[in-house]
């Protein structure tokens, strides 16, 4: 079990311009300047832009794999992030980030499974 300070964050990154990104970036992709600062998603409510389902998921991954982009507001300025969805959602839905241990099956890959993280954050439709 991990301990909840344990947890990685569901991290963004931040010009000093205010642009946000996520995955981070060295440089914005809008106006060039380093990203110096982060802003962690996990504790902040977002809303679904769009998902799909996937049936052909790679080996590990459980199938179906319904995947979403889900639109964050920090600050006036909108991040968007990919991943998991745990249950059903539709376009507008409001989640939240959920941490998950095992977001695969370690065994189930061709890389050593020491060598790779495998936890991370699906999105859970808030109710």
């Amino acid at each position: 079990m991990t301990d909840e300070s344990d947890q990685p964050g569901l991290v963004a990154h931040r010009c000093p311009n205010g642009h946000l990104t996520y995955p981070g970036h060295t440089r914005c992709p809008e106006c060039g300047q380093a990203q110096t600062e982060t802003v962690d998603l996990s504790d902040r409510e977002g809303k679904v832009v769009t998902w799909t389902e996937n049936t052909a998921t790679p080996p590990g991954v459980r199938e179906p794999n319904t995947l979403a982009i889900v639109a964050f507001e920090v600050d006036g300025e909108r991040v968007r992030a990919i991943g998991q969805v745990e249950g059903a959602v539709e376009i507008g839905d409001t989640v939240e980030a959920v941490y998950v241990e095992q977001l695969r099956d370690p065994q189930a890959g061709i890389r050593e499974p020491a060598s790779q993280s495998w936890d991370g954050y699906r999105f859970r439709r808030v109710k």
